[in-house]
């Protein structure tokens, strides 16, 4: 089939391709489109184990679009529910190691670590994962809206500024970490695909990833080729995290360090979770204010932020 000009098989091929060049005995397995994708093509040449993480007690809608994934391919699946304990180890480690006190970031990557550090426990050496496919093909929601060339613009921006924090919570724990979407020869090639590829309309609503959707049809269960883009803290269910911090904190305790840091570290707070993850910042990082004062500094934590960023990767402000 065609598009545009382009043969659907071209893009299987090229994905293909670097699913071979970077092959592992593990995957992380969300059962998004992402990952679901790399399991059915990975299984041409190896049998991965699967992990799946979520939290206890919290609704986790990966657990279910993965154990599809595994069943119709025969893979071995471990899902892990991980507990209060579990994860505040987990955002520990992401505080420490991406030095950030982000929520969006810290929700999402506590989930990985744990699962990265659930491999290591099962003895798997090298774990595959989804990440760069929404930036390559434009998968999330606030580029839907754009016009050709905001969207042109928009996807270079996030070309520039593309961060994922499995390489480094893989690199501390010991683990290899490979991103099939990320090779570099694929990512040239997707880079290179017309825009209108990638956001599109079907089936009465917008679409990102559109082109990957309509190349992978016959290959993926319909109810997984067109699930919506779930961020990772909504499939594993630590979107529930300020709720917990929200009981957890008193207003009066939130009011008075809010205002204490303000003054001392000229640090913003927003909210109570983003005071939980302030403070282990603080305690084992320091300040983030920028010593350098010709620096680019973000206005909400003073860090500092790369020209051209539009949100400060320390604390989450956004815009900046």
């Amino acid at each position: 089939m065609q598009s545009h000009g382009l043969n659907y098989d071209t893009i299987v091929q090229a994905l293909e391709e670097s699913v071979k060049r970077n092959l592992a005995d593990g995957l992380l397995l969300s059962g998004g489109l992402d990952t679901a994708i790399l399991a059915y093509l990975a299984t041409r040449w190896v049998k991965p184990d699967c992990i799946t993480v979520a939290l206890r007690g919290a609704p986790a809608p990966d657990v279910s679009y993965a154990t599809l994934v595994v069943s119709r391919l025969q893979l071995k699946h471990y899902v892990h529910y991980f507990g209060n304990e579990e994860l505040e180890e987990g955002i520990r480690a992401v505080v420490r190691i991406m030095k950030t006190f982000d929520p969006m970031e810290v929700r999402n990557s506590a989930a990985i670590y744990v699962a990265l550090k659930v491999a290591k426990g099962r003895g798997i050496s090298a774990v595959m994962t989804g990440d760069a496919c929404d930036e390559l093909f434009g998968g999330y929601s606030f580029l839907f809206g754009l016009t050709r060339k905001q969207l042109d613009t928009a996807l270079k921006k996030l070309w520039g500024n593309m961060r994922f924090s499995s390489i480094y919570l893989a690199e501390d724990l010991g683990v290899e970490v490979r991103l099939p979407y990320l090779d570099s020869q694929f990512k040239a090639f997707v880079m290179d695909l017309d825009v209108g590829l990638k956001v599109q309309a079907e089936r009465d609503q917008v679409w990102g990833k559109w082109v990957l959707r309509k190349a992978f049809e016959n290959m993926i269960p319909q109810e997984l080729l067109w699930r919506t883009k779930a961020p990772i803290e909504v499939g594993t269910g630590t979107t529930i995290l300020p709720s917990i911090f929200e009981s957890r904190i008193s207003d009066l305790e939130f009011n008075e360090k809010k205002t204490r840091y303000l003054n001392e570290d000229r640090v913003v707070i927003r909210n109570k979770e983003h005071l939980f993850y302030y403070e282990i910042y603080r305690s084992m990082l320091g300040v983030p204010y920028a010593a350098d004062s010709i620096a680019n500094r973000c206005p909400d934590c003073g860090a500092h932020v790369e020209d051209g960023a539009s949100f400060c990767q320390t604390c989450g402000a956004y815009p900046i």
